[in-house]
């Protein structure tokens, strides 16, 4: 998008973002009627005010539009996805096309005062993700308050926002919250794996937050209201931005390439496969605990591509290391991409063979990752790579041992470095205006 475009649609009239907003209610992604916000007065009073949001969508569906004879994802409609359903929305929603995802370190010590900042937080994202202002909204209310919404989504659609929020081990350390008891047993720090360089100040936390969005600025003014409303009481520990998704859990559509150019995901869990996420992906009540049954585990790696020397390496080489050709993007002796990969034909060391579900009992992770691009290391290098996510049953059979078994003989090691390392509990969804993110948790 051009900043011309962006800034044509930033400086619509109140009218114009009017009738898009009467657009999206007929969508179904809300009720016809916003509940009424109390006044700004009270400090963050308006997160009581909720919204009677549509039909709830399990696993978070997304809209949909028709494209000939095919069902797609509203990926050019800026439409709203239901944000209440058994699973929180963000997980098997065909992935959008950018990113912004922030950790946040708990700074107050009181239990009810994080259980009213949950609460408050899933008020945000009930309206942003329906593609309302926050509270009272950017402009209108007492000309002496700070306003309830930061502005810069005035006039935009809902993009397909979703936020999706997580807990981090921390957050169940002794003497916090009380919490130490509810701690899942798959909720574990991931272990040191050879190669890693990880930056402290690039990993952990105590919540985590991923606004998904096909439109940037969406994505990033959703993190900014809610770390703005958390002020006092949370606050940001890292986050990052991505762009091209690197991976697809709709397996219609073309797969994403990576920064190297390669197809990336082709085995990745389809999010309309309930059989395969019931299986892979979300949390099952018999393995416990209750409260995180219908959620899932994230595992998020920022890794650095070494760009300068893959760009100077040989194709030959490149699709040895991969397994697969580049072109077509399929495996070794194959001729389709999605042809079912002879993985003993390929290297031993190379990355496809390594990282199949093959190679690990048929365990799967549904990946959600982005590229990304922060400047320059200082070297004359580029700041670039992956932004790992990954959602999975429990890690202590998925990331885990396939990490393990590419940290040990991948070689594409010589060309990427995991740097920031995270790993979260994914409540379940959020079911409907009484309920609230973590509520089952901390309640």
């Amino acid at each position: 998008m051009t900043d011309d475009a962006r800034s044509t649609r930033g400086t619509q009239d109140t009218q114009d973002a009017q009738n898009t907003q009467d657009t999206e209610n007929t969508r179904g992604a809300q009720d016809a009627q916003d509940a009424p916000s109390p006044s700004r007065r009270l400090l963050l009073g308006w997160g009581g005010a909720g919204l009677a949001l549509g039909a709830v969508a399990a696993g978070g569906a997304v809209a949909a539009v028709r494209d000939g004879d095919s069902t797609a994802p509203a990926a050019d409609s800026g439409a709203a996805v239901p944000f209440h359903g058994t699973h929180q929305a963000g997980i098997a929603t065909a992935v959008q096309d950018r990113l912004h995802f922030a950790a946040f370190d708990v700074t107050t010590g009181d239990r009810a005062e994080l259980a009213r900042l949950l609460k408050d937080w899933t008020r945000a994202a009930e309206r942003m993700t329906a593609g309302h202002a926050v509270g009272e909204g950017a402009y209108g209310g007492l000309p002496e308050a700070p306003p309830d919404d930061t502005g810069e989504a005035l006039g935009l659609k809902p993009s397909r926002l979703t936020l999706t929020i997580g807990f981090g081990p921390s957050l169940f350390a002794e003497d916090r919250f009380g919490l130490a008891e509810r701690r899942p047993a798959a909720l574990v720090e991931l272990p040191k794996f050879p190669g890693d360089n990880l930056d402290p100040a690039r990993g952990g936390g105590d919540l985590c937050v991923q606004a998904c969005a096909d439109d940037p600025q969406v994505a990033v003014h959703a993190i900014r209201n809610l770390a703005r409303i958390g002020f006092g009481k949370v606050a940001v520990r890292w986050s990052q931005l991505g762009f091209g998704k690197t991976s697809s859990t709709t397996p219609h559509a073309q797969t994403p390439r990576n920064l190297f150019g390669f197809k990336d995901g082709t085995s990745n869990v389809d999010g309309t496969d309930t059989a395969a996420l019931d299986e892979h992906v979300w949390v099952p009540e018999k393995t416990g605990p209750a409260w995180l049954a219908g959620g899932s585990y994230l595992v998020a790696r920022r890794i650095s591509m070494r760009i300068e020397s893959w760009d100077r390496t040989s194709l030959q080489e490149q699709e040895d290391v991969f397994g697969r050709d580049k072109g077509e993007g399929a495996a070794v002796g194959r001729a389709r991409e999605h042809d079912k990969p002879n993985l003993k034909a390929m290297l031993p060391t190379s990355h496809v063979r390594l990282a199949h579900p093959d190679s690990h009992h048929g365990v799967r992770m549904l990946r959600r990752g982005y590229s990304f691009t922060d400047g320059t290391d200082g070297l004359g290098r580029l700041d670039a790579g992956l932004f790992f996510l990954a959602y999975q049953r429990d890690v202590r059979d998925a990331f885990i041992p396939v990490q393990r078994s590419l940290a040990r003989s991948d070689a594409l090691n010589e060309y990427i470095q995991h740097v920031g390392s995270a790993v979260f509990a994914i409540p379940p969804g959020v079911r409907d205006k009484d309920d609230w993110w973590g509520r089952a948790l901390i309640s």
